[in-house]
């Protein structure tokens, strides 16, 4: 069974950083790309940032582009973003999200930047 549990959200002032985990089991972990996504209050989901399988390549939302930076430990199972110069609009749910033989998501870690 494919899991993914997500951690490391929290509240942060603007122009903060947090860096998020996403561990992941059930399946060959570095066989596939991992994606981040996020879901603010009363909007729908939003592409963040993806990495491939084996983390040469990685692709950013514009509005991400030199903020966020995605990367993972296959040896660990783990994908993380690490985001820095948080904004209020960067509230929001944020998942790791993998597809094998179907979609599949974590929890969300919650993520609230406010001063």
């Amino acid at each position: 069974e494919v899991q993914l549990v997500e951690s490391g959200g929290g509240l942060v002032q603007p122009g903060g950083s947090l860096r998020l985990s996403c561990a992941a089991s059930g399946f060959v972990f570095d066989d596939y790309g991992m994606t981040w996504v996020r879901q603010a209050p009363g909007k729908g989901l939003e592409w963040v940032a993806s990495i491939t399988f084996n983390g040469n390549r990685e692709y950013y939302a514009e509005s991400m582009k030199g903020r966020f930076t995605i990367s993972r430990d296959n040896a660990k199972n783990t994908v993380y973003l690490q985001m820095n110069s948080l904004k209020p609009e960067d509230t929001a749910v944020y998942y790791c999200v993998v597809t094998v033989t179907g979609l599949h998501w974590g929890q969300g870690t919650q993520v609230t930047v406010s001063s």
